[in-house]
C-alpha cells in the first residue's frame, strides 16, 4: 500500500476517534456536587436512611413527606376551581346628556378695518401707540392741513360777506329800492358761501384719521413725516371685545341647527379651558362643492385672552336630554355581528345581556336598550365570566344588585 494512502487512512481513524470522544463527553451524566448523592436526594425530597450495621453503603428511600406535599398541592389546586369569579361592578345610573356635533373653525374680529387716507399728504402726527385700545372717534393720525385750514378761513370770510349783502338786500327790498331778482341773487350768493364753508370743513376733516369704532390698533407701517398716497394702508383696527366663530357643518344637519344654540369652544392656545358662544347666523347658501353649511357664532371676549385667527375646536349642542341611562365604557363587551353585551349581576350571578348603545361622553355610554337604572353591571373580570356564573366583588362578599 502506498504511503499516501496509509496516511489518509490513519488520519480518518484519528478523526473518528475524536468524534466518538466528543459524543461521550457531551452526553455524560452531570457531576454530583459536594456531598454526593445525599445532597441531590435531599433536594428532590428523598430522605436518606442511615446504613444498617454491617452494610458497606447507604440505602435511600423516597420520603413520605415529599409525596404528601405533592398531594396537598394538587388538592389546593382542585379547591380553587368552581368558586365565584372575582369582579368589579358599577351601578347603572342616569345623567343629563347633550346631542352634539363637532367641527373646527377659526376666530374672527367682530369688526376689522385697515385705515387708509382719502387724500395724499404728509403725516404730521401719530396720536396712538401700537397695540393700545382706542375709543370710537379718537384721532389716530393727523396730516399737514395748513392749506385746508386756510381754505376754511377764506370760505368763512366769504360767508360773512354774503350774509351782510343778503341783509342789505332785504332792507333795500323792503323799501322798494331793489328788485326781487336782486334779493334772490343775494340769497343765492349766501347759499354758495355756506356750501363753501361746509366743503372747506370737509376737506380739513379728511386730514385726520379717526377710529370708526372702539377697538385695538395694530402695528403701524408709517411714521411722522412720511408722505402717503390716498388708499395706502397705514394701520389696522380690530374690535376683539366680542369675537366671531366661523365654522362649517355637513348639510345633513340643516334641519337641526338654528340661531341661539349653544356652542362650546376649545383651543390649544388656552389648553383645558372651555368658552361658551351662541350661534348668531346661518348662511342661507349651502356650499355646493363641500356640501356644508357655514355658521357664525358670537363669543364674548371681555378679557381679550383670545385673538382673531386662532384655530378652535367647536362643539355645537343640538339638544339636551335628561335622565339618560348610562354605563361605563369598561362594562361593554364586543360580540360578533357588530353587537355588544354586558354582564348584569343579580342574586350573586352574572347574566349576559345584549345592549343597544347611543351617545358616548366622558368614558360613559348611553344605553338605549338592555339595562335599567339601578341595576348592577360588571366592569372588570368579564373575560373569566360565562352566563350564570357566580361572582364575588373584588372587595369581598358575594355581588348583589342594589
Amino acid at each position: 500500500m502506498p504511503s499516501s494512502r496509509r496516511f489518509v487512512l490513519s488520519l480518518s481513524l484519528v478523526g473518528l476517534a475524536a468524534l466518538g470522544a466528543y459524543a461521550w463527553y457531551a452526553n455524560r451524566p452531570p457531576a454530583l456536587p459536594p456531598g454526593g448523592a445525599r445532597a441531590q436526594a435531599q433536594a428532590a425530597g428523598v430522605q436518606a436512611v442511615p446504613p444498617a450495621a454491617g452494610t458497606a453503603g447507604a440505602k435511600w428511600t423516597a420520603g413520605a413527606k415529599g409525596a404528601a406535599g405533592a398531594k396537598g398541592a394538587a388538592g389546593a389546586a382542585g379547591g380553587s376551581q368552581g368558586g365565584p369569579v372575582v369582579v368589579e361592578t358599577h351601578t347603572v345610573g342616569v345623567r343629563a346628556l347633550a346631542d352634539d356635533v363637532g367641527a373646527v373653525g377659526s376666530l374672527v374680529s367682530n369688526e376689522s378695518v385697515v385705515l387708509r387716507p382719502e387724500v395724499s399728504g404728509r403725516i404730521e402726527a401719530i396720536r396712538f401707540r401700537d397695540g393700545e385700545a382706542v375709543r370710537r372717534g379718537e384721532v389716530l393720525i393727523e396730516f399737514d392741513a395748513a392749506v385746508q385750514r386756510a381754505e376754511l378761513q377764506q370760505a368763512r370770510a366769504s360767508l360773512t360777506l354774503a350774509e351782510s349783502n343778503f341783509r342789505r338786500s332785504q332792507d333795500l327790498f323792503s323799501r322798494s329800492f331793489v328788485s326781487r331778482s336782486s334779493l334772490d341773487n343775494a340769497r343765492s350768493q349766501l347759499e354758495v358761501a355756506r356750501a363753501g364753508v361746509a366743503l372747506a370743513q370737509a376737506r380739513l376733516a379728511r386730514m385726520q384719521i379717526r377710529a370708526p369704532f372702539a377697538g385695538v390698533v395694530g402695528i403701524r407701517s408709517v411714521s411722522p413725516g412720511d408722505f402717503v398716497k390716498d388708499g395706502e394702508a397705514m394701520i389696522n383696527l380690530e374690535d376683539i371685545a366680542t369675537l366671531k366663530v366661523d365654522f362649517r357643518l355637513p348639510e345633513l344637519y340643516l334641519d337641526r341647527v338654528r340661531p341661539g344654540q349653544t356652542v362650546e369652544i376649545a383651543s390649544d392656545v388656552l389648553a383645558g379651558e372651555r368658552f361658551a358662544a351662541t350661534v348668531e347666523a346661518i348662511d342661507p347658501l349651502v356650499d355646493a362643492q363641500g356640501r356644508a353649511l357655514r355658521l357664525r357664532a358670537s363669543l364674548p371676549n371681555p378679557e381679550l385672552r383670545l385673538r382673531p385667527g386662532v384655530f378652535v375646536r367647536v362643539r355645537l349642542i343640538l339638544a339636551e336630554r335628561a335622565d339618560v341611562v348610562v354605563v361605563p365604557e369598561a362594562a361593554l363587551v364586543p360580540a360578533p355581528g357588530n353587537t355588544q353585551f354586558v354582564y348584569r349581576v343579580a342574586e350573586g350571578k352574572a347574566q349576559r345581556v345584549e345592549v343597544r348603545t347611543g351617545t358616548r361622553r366622558d368614558a360613559m355610554v348611553e344605553v338605549v336598550e338592555g339595562v335599567q337604572a339601578g341595576e348592577v353591571v360588571v366592569t372588570a373580570g368579564q373575560l373569566k365570566l360565562r352566563d350564570g356564573a357566580a361572582v364575588k366583588l373584588a372587595t369581598g362578599g358575594v355581588a348583589r344588585a342594589d
